[in-house]
């Protein structure tokens, strides 16, 4: 009997109610400290003895910003990822979401400083196009979620930086003469990016680039888009600065 009654304690039970509040106070303790590799691995534990559970749900959250922190991209997308597929009506899927833009957001962060120092042409802005879908997904889903307005500033960030990206490329066709693939990436920002800064240049990119081509009809409609969009702009005036990217001007 005394056997019995020490093997049933719920203290040596590794999946009773009080271990795993301890082992995922430890993982918090980790995660404030900075230790996110130790945390990830406690996490992983709590994960797997608590699933379907709320703690459960809380644990893969964590785990998401730990792997985030620890600067593992692809394993907390893939975490965000299940959490949102398996918990469609949890309360935190607006943070889930968000979660899942801010991890492709920071791995692409430095990409709008590192425009001028590389091959623009080989970069993938993957990473960036995801942040931006999911804080849609916020604004659109939860308008009146407190990660809203991050959302919204951030979408418009990433909105002006593709844009730009997409400009680069095209200016990079148009200074190697390969003006089909200039005038192709130019009219796909301004398509897809019609409120950014970068389209003025854009549209300057297509009226040169059909110029040189000789088509001449789509250059003057171009031209006709441009000086109606930006009659002040430097590009509708063809003006001293026009040769140069719209970000360089200070």
């Amino acid at each position: 009997m005394t056997l019995a009654a020490c093997s049933s304690d719920p203290k040596d039970d590794p999946n009773s109610q009080a271990n795993l509040d301890k082992l995922y106070a430890e993982a918090k303790d980790d995660l404030a400290s900075g230790s996110f590799d130790r945390a990830i691995k406690t996490l992983e534990k709590v994960e797997g003895r608590a699933a379907g559970t709320l703690l459960g749900q809380q644990v893969q959250l964590d785990l998401a910003w730990a792997y985030h922190r620890a600067g593992e991209r692809a394993q907390a997308v893939t975490t965000l990822e299940r959490f949102i597929k398996l918990n469609p009506s949890s309360p935190a899927m607006d943070y889930a979401i968000y979660m899942k833009g801010l991890v492709n957001f920071n791995e692409d962060l430095g990409m709008f400083g590192r425009l001028a120092s590389q091959d623009i042409s080989e970069r993938d802005q993957q990473a960036a196009r995801d942040a931006l879908l999911a804080f849609r997904q916020v604004l659109e889903q939860f308008p009146e979620s407190k990660y809203a307005p991050d959302a919204s500033v951030r979408v418009n960030y990433i909105t002006n930086t593709l844009a730009s990206y997409e400009v680069h490329v095209a200016r990079y066709y148009y200074n190697r003469s390969a003006y089909v693939a200039a005038a192709n990436r130019a009219q796909r920002a301004v398509q897809e990016f019609q409120n950014a800064p970068a389209t003025e240049e854009a549209l300057y990119l297509m009226v040169q680039s059909y110029d040189k081509l000789g088509l001449l009809p789509l250059r003057d409609d171009a031209q006709r888009v441009l000086q109606k969009s930006f009659p002040t702009g430097i590009y509708a005036s063809g003006g001293a600065n026009a040769d140069k990217a719209w970000w360089k001007f200070w």
